[in-house]
């Protein structure tokens, strides 16, 4: 069964830091995707970062330069460092595995960052 659970969320100032973890049961990281995505209130939900197995990284533009997602295969957790955190980055950030096009979602963590 493929459980995720987020962690790390908060309420921070802007320009802090903030770092959220995913940690994941019943997959192999090896041979998935992992993402993390937001929603803002009123706003559809976005894809912010994501990993592959092998390493591959890929970002919204709005993250490129302050967001770094990360992967430690062997305690099966998945990383976000979100840095120069500004007011807009202001969502619940979700975790989401990708298995051979079956999608899986953690419940989410807030992020609230204040002006």
């Amino acid at each position: 069964q493929v459980q995720l659970v987020e962690s790390g969320g908060g309420l921070v100032q802007a320009g802090e830091s903030l770092r959220l973890s995913c940690i994941a049961s019943g997959i192999d990281f090896r041979s998935v995707v992992m993402g993390w995505y937001r929603q803002a209130p009123g706003s559809q939900r976005e894809l912010v970062a994501e990993i592959t197995g092998g390493g591959a990284t890929d970002y919204a533009d709005s993250v490129k330069g302050r967001f770094t997602i990360s992967a430690d295969d062997a305690k099966n957790t998945v990383f976000l460092q979100m840095n120069s955190l500004k007011p807009e980055d202001t969502a619940v950030y979700y975790c989401r595995v990708n298995i051979w096009g079956s999608f899986y979602w953690g419940r989410g963590t807030q992020v609230t960052v204040s002006s």
